[in-house]
């Protein structure tokens, strides 16, 4: 069974059709760029020309770099401060024509996706994923059950929003070292542990192509701590979980 899956990101809108028996992507994704300023109307443009670019007709799940409860979005850290509270999902059904459209956390759909075709799967206890990329995205399982939009990106961490510390856009922003990046990582991780104290951190977002120049640097955490089996596909492959659902 195919089904269509979109991820919003601060920087990309990227999507593709989804095989959910393989948990893969049937098709080279597309991806084109977040517009600037990312308001409700112009991400909702971005994303129908991504739906477009396959001519899907079906069901389409959709991630958001944010809260979203019962199809609104109620955060919007990296995104126009216009989808606070936004009935995102009439928006979507709309710019699709009508397609069904399944609204969720970005990180929550990688998640799922990860606990289920990726690094997570088959573990039990604590688990959570973070995805380091424009913000620090979180989903947290227990036994595998997700607890949803957890955002532990936005921990303080030494009196700033650990998102602003330790995401990929502060490695860029700052044109920080491997070396230097992987501590502040490290300080969040070992902050994050001590909340929690999963048995593993699985870590996710674009920066997972490139585990080997920072997880091998990471010391004093507890937890087994491994890249994303998926990668950045992972929010993809999650949306189209969340659309096929009953």
């Amino acid at each position: 069974m195919n089904v269509f899956g979109v991820d919003i990101g601060g920087s990309g809108i990227k999507g593709a059709p989804v095989d959910l028996e393989r948990g893969d992507l049937v098709e080279e994704r597309h991806k084109i760029l977040t517009p600037h300023p990312s308001t409700p109307d112009a991400v909702a443009d971005g994303v129908a020309e991504v739906v477009g670019h396959f001519g899907w007709t079906g069901p389409v799940g959709i991630t958001f770099p944010g809260v979203v409860t019962s199809g609104i979005t109620r955060t919007a850290a990296n995104v126009d401060k216009g989808w606070i509270d936004k009935d995102a999902a009439s928006l979507l059904v709309d710019r699709l024509g009508g397609l069904p459209v399944t609204i969720l956390n970005d990180a929550d759909a990688a998640g799922v996706a990860e606990m289920t075709f990726g690094a997570g799967r088959g573990r039990k206890g604590t688990v959570i994923l973070l995805t380091f990329g424009t913000g620090i995205g979180s989903a947290v399982f227990i036994d595998g059950r997700l607890v949803p939009n957890t955002e532990l990106g936005h921990l303080e961490l030494h009196g700033h929003d650990a998102e602003t510390r330790a995401s990929t856009k502060a490695k860029e922003d700052e044109d920080l070292s491997w070396a230097h990046w992987a501590r502040r990582v490290q300080k969040y991780l070992a902050h994050v542990e001590m909340l929690f104290s999963p048995e593993l951190f699985i870590v996710g977002g674009g920066v997972s192509r490139k585990a080997e120049k920072f997880l091998p640097l990471i010391e004093d955490v507890r937890a087994e701590i491994v890249p994303a089996g998926l990668q950045n596909n992972a929010g993809i492959v999650g949306a189209a979980m969340a659309a096929a659902r009953p």
